[in-house]
């Protein structure tokens, strides 16, 4: 494990995403060796159909990602004015390419395309976001074949500086079907960084200083610029800001990313804290390595042993 401690002068551990996710690619590394061994390179599409230059970075991001750990990338890209059936209709040629086991469509998508209906078509195997419907079920069952990737990154942080989940109270601030729901179905499950006692809470949620105020663990994911500030928190909590929000700023560029939670006063309370950037961010797309290589070790019949 890559050296992870580091305080702020308060006293503060600051959760280094970027070192985690480092350990992840080198494990991912190391397992898409064993698959090379048994003749299969495992293999990523990446789906853009928006002129959106965000999502165009993050695509550009992940693809030089696969190249890093050794996984092929295939990529495509539809006009967002193109009708809905191209794209569905590359969906299903990617289903059915043996050389591509993950396929991921990046969101968000043009208005005039059905976003349900494109989830349900990656066939569940190849589903390396975990979002078809029967990986929601079998995620809520405890029978996961992929955790969504910001969530399952969640989980390896708060396992890589040893928090304790069970049976602490651990509030989800966000209920999205990418990060809030799924988030709270994961910590309150048995198992390695589960058994926690969790509530899920949101922006119209009444007294959420009060609820906030006994969470031994935060989860902010709830869209909102520097929504969380530290008098909100219970001393010594450990808070996860999933959030990233450009918010204008005296900069070259014009603005600055922060998170959900207000950093600075948050930090002089909580007794660990994730940085933004450098804390989530990193670890969502590590772990879409992992489920990439899980797919293809899933879909060849290698035993990969993943962590």
């Amino acid at each position: 494990m890559t050296e992870t401690t580091g305080e702020d002068a308060d006293g503060t551990r600051i959760i280094d995403g970027e070192a985690v996710a480092a350990d992840v690619r080198d494990e991912v590394a190391a397992r898409v060796e064993t698959l090379e061994a048994e003749g299969v390179t495992p293999g990523l599409a990446t789906v853009l159909m928006s002129d959106d230059p965000a999502s165009e970075t993050y695509v550009s991001m992940k693809q030089r990602d696969c190249e890093e750990v050794g996984i092929e990338s295939v990529h495509v890209e539809i006009d967002a004015d193109a009708p809905a059936e191209e794209l569905y209709g590359t969906i299903d040629d990617l289903n059915e390419r043996e050389d591509v086991h993950g396929v991921l469509v990046q969101l968000p998508l043009p208005d005039h395309v059905d976003k349900r209906r494109v989830l349900r078509r990656i066939v569940p195997e190849k589903d390396v976001d975990g979002f078809h419907p029967e990986n929601v079920g079998r995620l809520v069952a405890g029978d996961a074949r992929f955790k969504p990737c910001t969530p399952h990154g969640v989980q390896k942080l708060l396992a890589a500086y040893d928090v304790e989940t069970e049976g602490a109270d651990a509030v989800v601030v966000g209920r999205s079907d990418i990060v809030g729901k799924p988030m709270a179905n994961l910590l309150v499950q048995k198992g390695p960084v589960g058994n926690a006692t969790t509530t899920v809470c949101h922006s119209r949620t009444e007294d959420l200083e009060e609820t906030l105020s006994t969470a031994d663990i935060v989860i902010a994911a709830v869209g909102v610029p520097e929504f969380i500030d530290g008098s909100m928190l219970k001393e010594g909590a450990t808070v996860i800001d999933v959030g990233i929000n450009r918010v204008d700023a005296d900069t070259e560029k014009g603005y600055e990313l922060v998170g959900d939670v207000e950093y600075e006063s948050a930090k002089g309370v909580a007794g660990a804290i994730t940085p933004v950037p450098g804390g989530v961010g990193p670890m969502t797309r590590a772990m879409l390595l992992y489920n990439t290589v899980k797919a293809a070790g899933l879909q060849r019949g290698v035993d990969l042993d993943l962590s």
